[in-house]
Formats: structure tokens, sequence, C-alpha cells
């Protein structure tokens, strides 16, 4: 499942921006925002969303517009990083 910033708790800190390996966080018009495109949930990366573990609001949310497998996160990943070998946790 892709994540999502709540523009109601968002402070525009930009703390999840650069923690984001897929370079899925940009700043929106009002407040940060993530495209679910890029968006793997760090798998193939992390073991927990970055985004979410630094964000000092917990704006960054599970998107449950965006619902995916750990596979389909992980075929994500894989197609936006066909060079790199995806972590396992």
């Amino acid at each position: 499942m892709a994540y999502k910033i709540d523009p109601e708790e968002c402070i525009v800190c930009a703390a999840c921006e650069e923690e984001c390996p897929n370079e899925a966080i940009s700043e929106g018009d009002e407040v940060y925002v993530i495209d679910p495109n890029k968006c793997t949930e760090c798998v193939g990366w992390f073991e927990e969303s970055q985004c979410a573990l630094v964000c000092p609001v917990d704006a960054c949310v599970p998107d449950p517009d965006h619902e995916e497998s750990q596979e389909e996160s992980l075929a994500k990943f894989k197609k936006l990083h066909p060079d790199k070998e995806p972590k396992v946790f």
C-alpha cells in the first residue's frame, strides 16, 4: 500500500522528503505529497516506511486508495530501480 500525507496534519517540515529512497515525496501547493506510483512503502529498502518513521506529527499514513500487496510493492521497486537488488526483511 502506498502512503499519503494527511493535509490536516502536515506541518510542511520536509522531514519526509529527504528520507524517501524512491523520491516519491515532493512539495505540493500547501503541503507535501506522495506520488503513489513511486511509493513502495519502502519495500526493497527498509523494513518500515521511512516517511512515517521520521514524521513528527504522524501525517504520513497508509493510503487506502492505493492498496498493494508486498509482491506488488516489490515489483514496483524493481521497475523503479532495475539495477538495485532489493533488501529482504
